[in-house]
């Protein structure tokens, strides 16, 4: 049975920038994962964002359908369409999604007012309240590297950066098994910012104020390298978004900051559908994704050879969705 994580919580309400980003470096040494709190996106908004999503997973699937995936990765993917971890999962993964990226285009796809009345303003107010977020934290996150906090605005990674946000279902099964709701995987962008409904768990913990067992199980294994794999729940906090390192970043920092490996486990017996909201920041398609001179030395040279950051991410959904075509 996995143990239960304990991650540093930042509050950016905290006027100390300097203690904030001390914090966020610890944290992606140590775990990658870390919680914020005080970051300004209402809960109201967030609550409605959680209703409107459930709403639309609650459409027939021929009507979301309509709405199919494109390839400006805009729109709908049905249950198992997406294979984080083909050496476990052939089938695919337990859940569907829908994508919305940058809203300032006109790529995205929506579902119409008359069938989801205010869908689109309240998902287009979440979105840009998340983008605001994640420039603050992506400075932190500067400021953590000893950077200067608008370095990645410098290097082009944040002109137009490729923001999107993602709403997930991880439907009930009626079975008792566990399944891989996501399987084993890390993100490919710079970093993930994910908003959880508290539904309770799988497993009993005791009740306190403020902490509950989040979606399923969120999991991560610090040590994706080694064998056997170690997993750790990641509790749900009121209030809270739970933030993660992704590739991109893990690739910037020649491996400093982690990349961790996660996975959320659901099973049928607790009789709850789940809708979790991911918020992910990448960087401009454009910029150019190579290691920081001061994270490499002649005796820890550069792991990764320099990429263009929508190549990266492009060969990443290839492989993610290869198994289904």
């Amino acid at each position: 049975m996995a143990g239960t994580l304990q991650l540093p919580t930042i509050d950016l309400s905290s006027p100390d920038q300097i203690s904030n980003a001390k914090s966020i470096r610890q944290a992606c040494l140590d775990h990658g994962f870390f919680y914020v709190v005080n970051h300004g996106v209402d809960d109201e908004l967030l609550k409605g964002v959680f209703e409107k999503s459930g709403k639309f997973f609650l459409l027939p699937l021929q009507e979301k359908m309509k709405l199919t995936r494109s390839k400006d990765h805009r729109g709908y993917t049905a249950l198992y369409s997406e294979t984080l971890d083909p050496s476990i999962q052939s089938k695919g993964d337990l859940h569907e999604s829908f994508y919305i990226g940058p809203v300032d285009d006109d790529l995205n796809q929506w579902p119409a007012e008359d069938a989801l009345p205010c869908w689109r303003p309240t998902m287009e107010l979440y979105h840009k309240k998340m983008v605001t977020l994640g420039w603050n934290l992506i400075s932190l996150i500067a400021l953590a590297l000893n950077l200067d906090e608008d370095f990645f605005e410098k290097v082009g990674a944040m002109h137009a950066p490729w923001v999107f946000m993602r709403l997930l279902h991880y439907p009930v099964e009626t079975s008792d098994i566990m399944n891989y709701g996501a399987s084993a995987h890390s993100d490919y962008g710079m970093i993930t910012i994910l908003a959880t409904d508290g539904v309770p768990g799988l497993q009993a913990y005791a009740n306190t104020a403020n902490i509950s067992l989040i979606f399923g199980i969120l999991q991560i294994c610090k040590e994706k390298d080694k064998q056997p794999r170690v997993w750790e729940d990641v509790l749900h906090v009121n209030g809270a978004f739970i933030v993660n390192i992704g590739d991109m970043m893990e690739r910037w920092t020649n491996c400093l900051f982690r990349s961790t490996l996660h996975r959320v486990m659901t099973a049928g017996q607790e009789r709850y559908s789940v809708f979790p909201v991911a918020f992910f920041v990448d960087p401009n398609p454009d910029c150019i994704v190579e290691c920081l001179e001061s994270c490499c030395s002649d005796t820890c040279p550069p792991k990764f050879p320099p990429i263009r950051s929508q190549d990266y991410l492009e060969e990443r959904f290839r492989m993610t969705y290869a198994l289904k075509g």
